[in-house]
């Protein structure tokens, strides 16, 4: 019998698939009725083709720009970025780039909302402490005139998500904040937005969405609404991932690893939890510098050989969807990575052996490892799960 739950609708109210980014971007503007527009992007992607057509189309309204957000977005550049928005006066945030852009900027916009101005002062909304809360589906608790657009350029869904994580750099620690309006209202999956992504990270970002789908598949408590989304999103991304690495140039892979990508976050609506490979995940990425669709590359194999033992029989559709029904899913899923040619062992990633016990030592307890299907009961456990993925 299906547990009694609670399913929460997000104030998402359009997904543009397979539509070009810079005419999206305008019709959103003209939607919106926004005339003070600001970009949030990367250096890298700031001179290339996708921004110069968004900016383009943008013309006059185009207000402002801010391209200083590195990979794990630090809270330095969200309060940067959150006064560039602050002094245009924007009445429309579009951020255009991957994970990092994305979930930054829906802390700026939770910066500005609140009138903080300091890194520090971040701290007093972590979670959802401000009167939007952190429930995705509570829209009018806290309403909020200025919203975001995003046009995402790898698959690692964080548009798709009213919640963000930003680095506490002088701490290494990962945290996550939430507001149901933080939410971009539209989002555009462009494939031709994808083009100038380095293909490794395209796959390896491929990787955190079949991560996404795979532990939510695999959690103690499925639903419905969860098992579907994740099981359609495995199974896509198992040949649309081989797909575009064979074709880099297929824009109707990138189009099916998109709608892969976006059909894998959608089960975090039905309150179903991630585990180990998330939350070791973003141990390794705030005090290791490793990005997150890397540690998903490592990590979700041995997590998947950890947890094996309480879910082996659901874990059979995994090694199903990835083309190896007799191989365990762990075995299976590690050769998947591979033949992607991606980083597999942490070893790969210039961590030493002696390194495992101090990485087991940051868990405190909480987040996504604390819902693993398998108890993780501490730092012991977390050090033999690392010693799986070495």
């Amino acid at each position: 019998m299906t547990q009694a739950h609670t399913h929460h609708w997000q104030a998402q109210q359009r997904v543009h698939h397979g539509q070009p980014a810079a005419a999206t971007v305008l019709a959103e503007a003209d939607l919106a009725g926004a005339q003070r527009v600001v970009l949030t992007t990367t250096r890298s992607l700031r001179d290339g083709e996708l921004v110069a057509g968004i900016a383009s189309a943008l013309g006059a309204r185009l207000a402002g720009r801010f391209d200083a957000i590195p990979a794990h977005s630090p809270r330095e550049a969200v309060i940067a970025g959150a006064r560039c928005i602050r002094e245009a006066r924007a009445d429309l945030v579009v951020a255009v780039g991957g994970g990092s852009v994305i979930d930054a900027t829906k802390v700026m916009l939770q910066a500005v909302w609140y009138g903080i101005d300091t890194a520090e002062g971040l701290s007093a909304i972590v979670m959802g402490r401000h009167p939007g809360g952190a429930i995705a589906s509570g829209w009018d608790r806290d309403p909020q005139g200025l919203r975001m657009v995003a046009v995402p350029t790898t698959l690692s869904a964080a548009e798709f998500s009213h919640s963000a994580g930003v680095t506490d750099t002088a701490r290494g620690l990962k945290q996550s904040y939430r507001h149901p309006l933080a939410v971009p209202v539209a989002v555009v999956l462009d494939p031709a937005a994808t083009l100038a992504t380095p293909m490794s990270l395209l796959l390896s970002t491929g990787l955190r969405a079949m991560d996404h789908a795979v532990e939510r598949w695999c959690a103690a408590s499925p639903q419905p609404f969860s098992d579907a989304m994740s099981r359609q999103a495995m199974e896509m991304l198992a040949t649309g991932l081989p797909a575009l690495q064979a074709d880099p140039a297929s824009l109707a892979a990138r189009a099916r690893c998109q709608a892969a990508m976006w059909l894998s976050i959608l089960p975090q609506a039905s309150g179903v939890p991630v585990g180990a490979s998330h939350g070791i995940g973003y141990i390794l990425g705030a005090a290791w510098q490793v990005p997150h669709g890397v540690t998903s590359c490592v990590m979700l194999p041995a997590v998947l050989e950890w947890n094996h033992p309480v879910n082996g029989e659901r874990q059979r559709v995994v090694a199903q969807a990835l083309g190896r029904p007799e191989a365990p899913a762990g075995s299976a899923m590690r050769a998947f990575v591979r033949g992607l040619g991606l980083p597999w062992r942490l070893r790969d990633l210039g961590i030493g052996r002696g390194e495992l016990g101090a990485i087991a030592a940051r868990y405190d307890g909480s987040g996504p490892i604390a819902t693993n299907p398998r108890p993780v009961a501490g730092a012991a456990d977390l050090e033999a799960i690392l010693a799986l993925a070495f």
